[in-house]
This record gives structure tokens, sequence and C-alpha cells, in this order.
């Protein structure tokens, strides 16, 4: 896999349709910086409009997935409005995660702690190791994870999720699965050839379908249901319409693969 990008916290890796992003803080348990947040945001603007990104993976060097927060920093600009700033570009990055057309699989080597627990949880899927733990942990040390809560919320049942952010103790990537954290557990060294057999699943798959698909999904999750119908009717009306669902219909009965044009 060859590096493109070898900023210090941030690394940029392609290959073949998918983009890996690995936090690159190995020694501080990949704590995000406030510029650490911003090289993602930067990243995941950019390839949302790249046409040849398939698929985004975001992992971690070293030992941990991320411990959160980079507190020593907070601690250290200890403001107001700078501490709501990095809040709000963090929550603005979990945003973007579900508006670029491009499905983003966590890679979660080790612990995700804090908002590290709900950079996975915001990610579109997540495939862990076994070794593997996750925590919203802040209440320990007098801080709620509010803004983790609201991934967590739309992942696990109410009382899973307000088990975690309520007792800050750490469940294993079993009980993650098990919850909804996660959709794939593995032994660490099968952890890159599990992403790279689900990411080849959506590779195969027509990038129109994908991307109509990943923003229908977030449009209609938390509606009505009859405004979610809605919008998902719409959304395969217009589906119906591209080229790439015409190729999928003739190959489908022509019983023959689907060449796939992105229109």
């Amino acid at each position: 896999m060859a590096v493109t990008a070898t900023e210090s916290e941030l690394l940029i890796a392609r290959e073949r349709g998918v983009v890996t992003l690995t936090l690159n803080r190995p020694h501080q348990y990949n704590a995000l910086t406030s510029s650490l947040i911003d090289e993602l945001q930067g990243a995941i603007d950019t390839l949302g409009s790249d046409r040849q990104v398939r698929v985004v993976v975001i992992g971690a060097a070293g030992k941990a997935f991320c411990a959160g927060h980079d507190l020593k920093e907070m601690k250290a600009r200890r403001e107001p409005r700078v501490i709501e700033d990095i809040f709000a570009r963090f929550s603005q990055l979990m945003l973007t995660l579900t508006r670029i057309p491009q499905p983003v699989i966590a890679r979660v080597n080790g612990f995700a702690f804090a908002a590290g627990c709900q950079l996975v949880a915001q990610c579109d899927l997540a495939v862990a190791a076994v070794t593997a733990q996750f925590a919203t942990s802040g209440v320990k040390y007098g801080l709620f994870c509010s803004t983790p809560g609201v991934a967590l919320a739309r992942n696990l049942s109410r009382k899973s999720a307000l088990e975690m952010l309520l007792t800050g103790e750490p469940i294993d990537a079993r009980g993650a699965l098990e919850r909804g954290l996660v959709n794939r557990v593995v032994e660490s060294d099968a952890l890159d050839e599990e992403i790279a057999r689900l990411a080849q699943s959506i590779l195969a798959k027509s990038p129109v379908a994908i991307g109509v698909g990943k923003r229908t999904f977030y449009e209609q999750v938390d509606a009505p249901l009859d405004r979610a119908y809605a919008i998902a009717a719409q959304a395969m009306a217009n589906n119906m319409m591209s080229d790439d669902a015409l190729e999928g219909i003739d190959a489908f009965a022509q019983k023959r693969e689907p060449r796939w044009t992105g229109r």
C-alpha cells in the first residue's frame, strides 16, 4: 500500500479505490488534538468529492485506536471559546462522515475510549480486533461523554448506551458486537484481511447505488415512518433512472457480471 501523505498526525494511503486514514500519535494513544481533527476534516472533505475513492477506512497506529480528545491540550487551553470550538469541530467531522457518499469503515485495532468510541460509532461500519475495548470513560473524570452519547444512542439500545455513559466501564469486542457497536470481530492478525473482504464486497457494487443508499439511510433513519417511506420511495425512483440500475437489471437477466459506469 503506497503512502501518499506523511503528515505527523495523520497518514493517508490509497489502494484500488480504498483510502485508509491512519491516526498517527501512537505514543499518545492517538488522542485527538485540534490539529488532528482539522487534518481528518480536510481529508474527509477531499475524499468525499473524489469519484475514484469508493471506500474510506479509518485506523490507527500502535496498540490503541483512540483514547479520545487530548485532555492535556484542553487543560492547557482552558478557555470556553477554545473548548467549545474543539467540540464543535469534532461534531462537524462526525456529520461529514455520514454525508460523504463513500462508506466509512472503522478499523479498531485496540481500545477506543470517549471520543474514540464516538468515532467508531459514527463510522458506517466497524471491524474490531478481538482484543479491542470500548468505553465512554469521561464520567470517571468528571466529564460526562455527552457528544459520544449522540453516536452511541444511534447505534445501541438506550439502556446499553446509558450503561456505558453512566458507568464509564469498558466493554470488550464481543460485547460491542452483541450491542451493535461493531459489525465484525476477528483475531488481531486477521483485521486487515477482514476489512479488505468487507471493502471488496462494497467495491463490487454500483457506486451510484452505494452513494444513494447511504444518503437515503441517514435521511430517513430518524424521520417519522410516513416521511421515511416518502424519502426512500423517491430515492429508489431516482436510483432506477440511473445507467447503473439499467445495467444491473440487464446483467441479472443475462446472467453475467454487471459493468458499472458510476452514472
